[in-house]
């Protein structure tokens, strides 16, 4: 009878409440589990409690215990209550909610929005339709016109949130409306899934081809020269020479790779090219407001590479946030889109939520020292061990990249670890072969992009359109990352011994 009841009730809850019950129990004692951890000797008990916050809400976003948007406003809501980041709650709130100024989640936020103009006016329609015209026999096609759009934009836009998530994820998500593959009808996986992943597998790519084509790139040539104590120098010319071989049999390879892990269930597209030339007749010639988005688009790709700062001196450069405001300002003050467009852009506003709430425990970590304790430790116990400098050199690579699950942006992953890892390796790593380690670090900060849908600011915006589950983007994501650390160490280890760099 007791039994009877207890299921009963058991199910009442499990159907009523908003959540998931059963990943919300496996997730609320994980919590208490890492709580009732004796707090680690270097940290504070408050620095031990964000880190059981933050594990707990990675844990469930995992296990999907709510919407992620939900999970967000509960880690903010801990994150407040517990103080664990101030000593009052006046402090805790300010600090849960600092991360909503970000220039970088605005930017996000600001693609977004701006990528609907290009639903809106059909022009995204039409571009979607001209690479299926040119590539559409087969769905594989299709990925790499996508990865070579997003190849030759990277060495002229700084930002690759702006570039992946601005620029070709509107025209991914054109490619695959027009094959009626569409979350909201449950046919994403048509073509849109295996889109989605070679869109954001080919920005993380690219972003590691050229100094310009990521923010956080000029800040690893700063560490490797402070390092070597300037006797190394990664220049413009250097990091493309050394990356861009790599690069691109990553390039080449990743379209393939997401085939098999993740295939799309229209492999061949019969009589695509003929559809889309007949489409493209039908539009006719192009619209007054799609001439409006193109110039638009022109103008924050020209400004987006910062083309007026090359021409004119540093004094004309403008952050990506303020190029991005500018060109949803010229989209909403010429009737491309108007604000009940900017107000019903849900994904926007919810990725706001999520993504600031992870960027904000990520900063903290840093903030309050969690970040410097790991990699205090880290040097330490890889001297004490004892190993070889090979495997030392190897675990600093694995250690930095895969960390990244606990970062929410690259350059504060960049910012926070970095120049440890390289101070740590330098001293470990024999001189004639500092540059190769050197190296691999430097191709690690873009790898590690890939693991993640908070991994950088393109992941979220991908990630929000529905077209890739979580599970699906962790996975493709851990087993390209380890193919492109493979691939930089062998060809790119081979490739850097043929410059004459070790």
């Amino acid at each position: 009878m007791m039994f009877t009841r207890v299921k009963a009730t058991f199910r009442y809850f499990n159907e009523a409440v908003p959540f998931r019950l059963v990943p919300a129990l496996i997730t609320t004692a994980v919590l208490l589990g890492l709580l009732l951890i004796p707090c680690p000797d270097g940290l504070t008990p408050k620095a031990w409690g964000l880190v059981a916050i933050f594990l707990t809400t990675i844990v469930a976003i995992i296990l999907k215990v709510m919407p992620i948007g939900v999970m967000a406003m509960m880690a903010i809501v801990i994150v407040s209550l517990s103080q664990v980041t101030s000593t009052s709650s006046k402090g805790a709130i300010a600090d849960a909610l600092g991360s909503f100024s970000s220039p970088l989640i605005w930017l996000i936020v600001v693609a977004i929005l701006i990528s609907r103009g290009l639903k809106k006016t059909g022009l995204g329609n039409r571009l979607g339709l001209m690479f299926i015209s040119v590539l559409g026999k087969r769905t594989v096609g299709i990925g790499y016109g996508l990865a070579i759009c997003d190849l030759v934009l990277a060495p002229f836009t700084p930002s690759n949130t702006a570039r992946g998530g601005g620029i070709v994820h509107p025209i991914m998500k054109s490619i695959a409306n027009a094959f009626d593959s569409d979350p909201a009808k449950g046919t994403q996986g048509k073509v849109g899934t295996y889109l989605s992943l070679v869109n954001i597998h080919a920005n993380t790519i690219t972003s590691g081809m050229f100094v310009t084509a990521t923010a956080p790139n000029p800040l690893v040539v700063d560490y490797v020269a402070r390092v070597t104590n300037q006797n190394f120098h990664l220049s413009w010319t250097t990091w493309a020479l050394c990356m861009v071989l790599p690069g691109l049999v990553c390039l080449l390879a990743m379209p393939l790779v997401i085939y098999l892990l993740s295939p799309p269930e229209m492999k061949n597209t019969p009589n695509a090219i003929d559809y889309a030339r007949g489409e493209l007749q039908r539009m006719g010639p192009l619209a007054a407001k799609e001439k409006v988005m193109m110039g638009t688009f022109g103008l924050l790709l020209v400004l987006w590479a910062n083309v007026p700062a090359m021409l004119f001196g540093p004094a004309f450069a403008l952050d990506p946030t303020v190029v991005a405001f500018l060109g949803l300002f010229v989209l909403i003050i010429t009737g491309t889109i108007d604000w009940d467009d900017v107000l019903s852009e849900k994904s926007a506003w919810d990725t706001l939520v999520w993504f600031g709430a992870l960027v904000m425990m990520a900063e903290q970590l840093n903030k309050i020292g969690v970040i410097g304790w790991f990699s205090d430790n880290m040097q330490g116990a890889i001297v004490a061990s004892g190993m070889s400098w090979q495997w030392a050199a190897t675990l600093l690579v694995l250690l930095f990249v895969f960390s990244h699950y606990m970062f929410a942006s690259t350059t504060a992953h960049v910012s926070a670890m970095l120049l440890a890892f390289l101070s740590v390796g330098v001293q470990l790593v024999p001189a004639e072969y500092a540059i190769l380690f050197l190296l691999m670090m430097t191709a690690g900060s873009t790898i590690m992009m890939t693991l993640t849908h908070y991994a950088t600011g393109t992941s979220p915006i991908i990630f929000g359109s529905g077209y890739v589950s979580l599970g699906n983007w962790w996975r493709t994501g851990f087993v390209l990352c380890v193919f492109e650390l493979a691939v930089y160490a062998v060809v790119g280890g081979a490739w850097w011994k043929l410059l004459g760099y070790w």
